[in-house]
């Protein structure tokens, strides 16, 4: 069951390392200059404005659709799921398991991962300040301050950064700094520049995410992110997808689905996590 550990340690750092929203930041600085304030390639324009009125147009164009991500935002106090996770690593092999996650809002996640036959092989705990994770198969509990994700992908990750991919939320736009957008009939993409990636999203016609894919600033490392979004349900007021698929490449590749069923938002959770007397600590 050591592969379990290590899916676990993965999916971990996929969770901690790409994302940061800030979707609900204002517009500030879109464009920098009229030359370079419209570079999309519709057809469907016909007159030349000036460009003044170019530049206020994708303005416009870009607000609206942060506006509409703003609205599509999963916004919760509690939420629970059963979640089918496939996991593929670079050597070619995949796992598949199950694991049932409580979140509670800006407070904890709560992780059930079950090996075969349905039994219980770990269970993980994720609070503002901590990593705990039980080891349910070997008897051992591993204890870490929340800094355990930063060390793992070097990169100024916390709880929140968890919490929004696990909730669908966009991951790592800057919208202060948009340099691109292309419209068409299936909805628009988005081309930001963040400290640490480039991101290009694409929505579809009602401000979902469709596609997300990051490239690392830094061409040394040459750092890759895909993320899909898919098969969305309407609940209540929510959109939420219950499909994604993660795709991360450095020097190694790991692809990881995951798909959402029982879902529920804002019931009442329990959050269990005693560590038995008997388990080793590490």
């Amino acid at each position: 069951m050591q592969k379990f550990l290590a899916v676990i340690a993965v999916v971990i750092a996929l969770f901690g390392s790409i994302v940061s929203c800030r979707s609900t930041k204002k517009i500030q600085k879109v464009i920098a200059a009229p030359s370079t304030a419209r570079k999309d390639t519709a057809a469907t324009i016909v007159t030349v404005a000036p460009p003044e009125d170019r530049h206020a147009d994708s303005l416009r164009v870009i607000q609206q659709a942060v506006n509409g991500l703003v609205r599509n935002r999963v916004n919760f106090q509690t939420f629970s799921s059963r979640m089918k996770v496939h996991y593929e690593g670079s050597d070619g092999k995949d796992y598949e398991f199950n694991a049932f996650i409580h979140i509670k809002k800006d407070s904890m996640i709560w992780v059930s991962i079950n090996a075969a036959l349905g039994i219980e092989a770990f269970r993980l705990l994720i609070t503002p300040d901590s990593v705990k994770i039980l080891d349910k198969l070997k008897k051992v509990a591993r204890l870490r301050s929340v800094s355990f994700l930063q060390e793992e992908i070097h990169l100024p990750v916390d709880f929140r950064t968890v919490q929004d991919l696990l909730m669908g939320n966009p991951i790592y736009l800057d919208t202060t700094n948009i340099l691109f957008y292309k419209k068409d009939a299936s909805g628009i993409s988005l081309l930001s520049a963040g400290d640490l990636f480039k991101n290009y999203l694409t929505l579809n016609g009602d401000n979902t995410i469709r596609h997300c894919k990051l490239d690392d600033v830094d061409p040394m490392r040459a750092r890759t992110c895909d993320l899909t979004y898919g098969d969305y349900e309407q609940r209540d007021t929510l959109r939420f997808s219950t499909y994604r698929k993660i795709s991360v490449a450095e020097k190694t590749k790991v692809d990881i689905e995951l798909g959402y069923k029982q879902y529920k938002f804002n019931e009442n959770l329990s959050f269990s996590f005693t560590i038995p007397k008997n388990y080793r600590h590490r």
